[in-house]
């Protein structure tokens, strides 16, 4: 299919990103977001992207109907409104291609963003954006690399062709469950990461906990249905790398907050609401997930994270493997 116009649903610093994306590989691009006026009339982000400026070729808009004649849809709202905000789209003709761009697990279902979407919106053909990426670095137009996956080959491609340039190169997949976990579960890993820097515990520390994180990414990944190779992609070990290492991830910066003393009652990031989903999910297909477990517990204010780094460190000895 041909995609021309492109509906960027979400006017937050990665929707905005994704515009700029979007207007750069030649599309038309149509901006939506609630509270645009200030967006609508500097065409800058100020609160999100400051300094970066919308080109005229952008439209934005509060009117979500002008979304919905759109030949692809990037849905790039936080998980939890995933399914409020896709029912809104119920006007969209059969098979428009739908692009989830938020990464987590629905609470109230453990549904991953795609399932909620099949539910929400039936009409949609639903894909999935991945990888490791800020923000920043696409709305400026910093080379980036992501994965976009659809249970069609040519569909994937499709969305590929109509998003890629010179500094934004997306790779198409078909493996949506394995993009949409490696996308999820590593938020919580990022937030465990930032916990580790945050109470100094050192690089030895930071190395390991990124290598036993991937290796229960990789666990629930196969109990899942994931494939192997796409969690060793950029939507999988790529992404957790990124965001296990930079104060520019959200989920790492909360984690860091955690480790230094704050209460995580106070903010909230996409790993900190998919943390006890993500037990949950763990513990349904029987899948031993330590490291998350803890970050479940630390942010539902159960352990205390001096107590839930003694228990991973006391855990009986066993091969790496294993």
């Amino acid at each position: 299919m041909t995609i021309e116009r492109v509906a960027i649903v979400g006017a937050g610093a990665w929707g905005t990103a994704l515009a700029l994306a979007a207007e750069r590989a030649g599309r038309s691009v149509v901006l939506w977001g609630r509270d645009i006026g200030e967006l609508a009339a500097t065409r800058e982000n100020s609160r999100h992207l400051p300094g970066i400026v919308l080109p005229a070729a952008i439209e934005v808009t509060d009117d979500l109907a002008r979304a919905v004649t759109a030949d692809a849809i990037l849905l790039v709202t936080p998980t939890q409104t995933v399914r409020a905000v896709a029912r809104r789209l119920a006007g969209i003709a059969d098979d428009t291609p739908v692009v989830i761009c938020a990464k987590g697990l629905e609470r109230s279902t453990m549904f991953r963003p795609t399932e909620v979407l099949e539910q929400a919106l039936p009409p949609a053909a639903p894909a999935v954006l991945s990888g490791p990426s800020f923000a920043a670095d696409v709305a400026r137009g910093l080379p980036t690399a992501v994965t976009i996956a659809a249970a069609e080959p040519r569909l994937a491609m499709d969305i590929c062709q109509a998003l890629g340039s010179i500094s934004f190169r997306p790779y198409a997949e078909t493996d949506i469950i394995g993009v949409e976990i490696g996308g999820a579960f590593k938020n919580v890993l990022a937030i465990a990461a930032g916990i580790v820097t945050g109470r100094r515990l050192g690089a030895s520390a930071s190395a390991a906990l990124v290598a036993r994180g991937f290796a229960e990414l990789r666990r629930i990944g196969a109990a899942m249905g994931a494939r192997p190779e796409t969690l060793m992609g950029l939507s999988g070990l790529g992404d957790l790398v990124l965001t296990s290492s930079s104060p520019q991830s959200r989920n790492f910066a909360f984690g860091v907050a955690l480790g230094q003393g704050a209460d995580p009652a106070r903010v909230l990031v996409e790993g900190a609401s998919t943390a006890p989903v993500a037990r949950e999910l763990a513990r349904v297909h029987q899948v031993e997930m330590p490291i998350t477990e803890a970050v479940a517990a630390i942010v539902e204010g159960e352990v205390g994270i001096d107590e839930a780094i003694g228990s991973l460190m006391s855990r009986p000895l066993k091969h790496e493997t294993d």
